[in-house]
């Protein structure tokens, strides 16, 4: 049996010099230890991470599936041109910056559109898709749909999908406030096959939801979802 992740050894990595300052001041929001062991982690997992972005989950991913498992980050040529979390990953440079820092080698950094990822059918252990579920959910539910049964298929079965996104409540423009309802990420997750459980771990009662997950008054304190989809342990690939 794999071993389960070490989160205390995690914690230690997580705090270590080698790692963005900018970032470690994020987890006290984001709770990313706690929430990979929810998800089930663990050392030797191979891992996509959907829209890495600057890497904030990439460098806790690799620091948590170890020298034996893989992550790769994926991001998107036009994804790229972005400034993200006041960071310049301009051509993945953020991302690149900090896992040379770190000697961080068990990195694959994936550049293409998510529809067009190069990864064999049930090979991942795991995926996080954290926070963009509603950029592709708002203009177009069908898309998100077919985005998760495309991680379905990737996923060995049993394997699991991490998703946490910004709440939305029903009746806000939530496209322009870049949230989502809790139940719509439910459903199109069981639609594309998933078994979802959710958890209260990112909740927040002090969030304004009528405000935009960028409003400085928030400072990124937004409320948060959290889900475990599990692709069932008989199941194949669609």
């Amino acid at each position: 049996d794999a071993a389960e992740l070490d989160g205390d050894a995690l914690r230690r990595a997580l705090s270590a010099a080698d790692r963005d300052v900018n970032d470690f001041v994020r987890d006290q929001a984001r709770k990313p230890v706690e929430v990979l062991s929810w998800l089930g982690l663990e050392p030797g997992m191979t891992v996509l991470d959907v829209y890495a972005a600057g890497g904030y989950y990439t460098f806790i991913l690799a620091r948590a599936v170890g020298p034996e498992g893989h992550v790769y980050a994926h991001n998107t040529p036009r994804g790229l041109a972005y400034e993200e979390d006041r960071q310049d990953i301009s051509q993945g440079e953020a991302l690149r910056r900090k896992l040379e820092r770190a000697n961080i080698t068990n990195v694959s950094h994936l550049i293409a559109r998510i529809e067009n990822l190069e990864l064999p059918a049930e090979s991942l252990d795991a995926v996080l898709v954290a926070q963009v579920l509603h950029d592709f959910y708002n203009p177009d539910p069908e898309r998100a749909l077919t985005i998760l049964q495309q991680l379905y298929a990737l996923l060995k079965p049993g394997g699991v999908v991490g998703i946490t996104d910004h709440v939305g409540l029903p009746g806000n423009n939530n496209r322009e406030l870049h949230r989502m309802e809790i139940q719509q990420a439910i459903t199109v997750a069981e639609a594309a096959g998933f078994n979802v459980q959710q958890s209260d771990l990112l909740r927040n009662p002090r969030d304004d939801h009528r405000r935009s997950i960028f409003d400085p008054r928030l400072n990124r304190n937004t409320d948060r979802f959290l889900l475990r989809l599990q692709k069932p342990a008989a199941a194949q690939a669609r």
